[in-house]
Formats: C-alpha cells, sequence, structure tokens
C-alpha cells in the first residue's frame, strides 16, 4: 500500500510542477475519509476547463506509459487518461471540466497518510458525490463508510452537487438511495 501512496505521491509533484490543479480522489482517498480497503490503483482530478485539453493530455503523454492503445484520442473524448508509473502502478487521471470538478479541487486539503506522506484530497463531501454518483456497489459501500466514519458531513453542500449532476444523467435515483442511506445513518 504504501507503493501506492508514493506513486500518488510522484504524481501530484509532477502535476504540481507544471502548476496544475489537482487532487487524489478514489480509493486513496476513501483511506482518509471512509473506511479503509484495499485499492490497487490512485485515481487523481487535474482540473483542465473545456476546450484546452490537448496540452495537458500531450505533456501527461509524455511522462507517463498510457495503459492503452489510442491514449490521446481516448483521453479527449472520454475525458480519463489510463496511465502507469514506472513501477507500474496504475493511474487513473480524470480530466476535470465541470463546475463541480473545479470545485472538489478547490475544496481540496493536504493529508498525511503516515509520516512524510502527505497528499492533496478531495473533501468527504466531494468523495461523497463522486462515489454515489459513480454508482458501482464498491462505490456505494465506499459512501456507506464515509458515512459511518464522518461525523458531521455537509448533506446540503453534497446535495447541492450531486442533484445537477444526476440530472444530466438523467438518474434521479442516485439522489434517492442517498437520502436512504442518510436517514438510515441518522436513525442509530
Amino acid at each position: 500500500m504504501k507503493d501506492l501512496f508514493e506513486a500518488a505521491k510522484r504524481v501530484q509533484i509532477f502535476l504540481d510542477g507544471h502548476g496544475w490543479q489537482s487532487c487524489v480522489i478514489g480509493g486513496v482517498a476513501v483511506q482518509r475519509w471512509g473506511e479503509p480497503r484495499l485499492t490497487r490503483d490512485v485515481g487523481v482530478t487535474l482540473l483542465t476547463g473545456l476546450g484546452d485539453e490537448e496540452k495537458y493530455v500531450d505533456e501527461i503523454l509524455r511522462h507517463f506509459k498510457s495503459r492503452i492503445e489510442g491514449a490521446r484520442e481516448f483521453a479527449l473524448t472520454r475525458r480519463v487518461m489510463l496511465l502507469e508509473t514506472e513501477d507500474r502502478t496504475d493511474i487513473d487521471l480524470a480530466l476535470g471540466g465541470l463546475p463541480f470538478e473545479e470545485n472538489a479541487v478547490g475544496r481540496a486539503s493536504e493529508f498525511e497518510f503516515f509520516p512524510g506522506m502527505s497528499l492533496r484530497t478531495c473533501s468527504a463531501e466531494d468523495l461523497m458525490v463522486m462515489k454515489a454518483f459513480a454508482g458501482r456497489d464498491q462505490d456505494w459501500g465506499d459512501v456507506k463508510g464515509i458515512i459511518v466514519r464522518q461525523e458531521s458531513l455537509n448533506w446540503q453542500m453534497i446535495y447541492s452537487e450531486l442533484e445537477p449532476l444526476c440530472e444530466l444523467k438523467d438518474a434521479p435515483e442516485i439522489v434517492t438511495r442517498l437520502k436512504q442511506l442518510q436517514k438510515g445513518a441518522e436513525k442509530k
């Protein structure tokens, strides 16, 4: 697991060195906010905005190896880069351009996972939004873990960020499911 954090740190240093705004998301951020679990990759959101992604993608591909063929086109159409570090750690780098992603990167904060290993991660609330929106079984498990570990979440902010995303996806059931989990946690 330590190798995973070191890979995340190398990615963060690279992005910071270019003056780019980013934060760690996904399973590594779950280690901070939720129930710790095994994760095999590093998730990162890089704030690129909309329309100027090529300069980011090209520079990143000069430094990191892609895990897939046609990486540049894939990144520009799907807004995600599937990379690996020199030690073969998988990196999933999202190209952030939505207002929510801008807000999430802006709210990110440093956290020391162990002595000498600090990473900038998204907030617990933003991680909840990302996990609920993704909606896989593992993501909902992570949501439950965050609810259990975090005694005070800003639910108003979570819903104000999640609801517009769910409208775009035409998936109001996501918000309904999260509200059910919230009510269940409040009863305990």
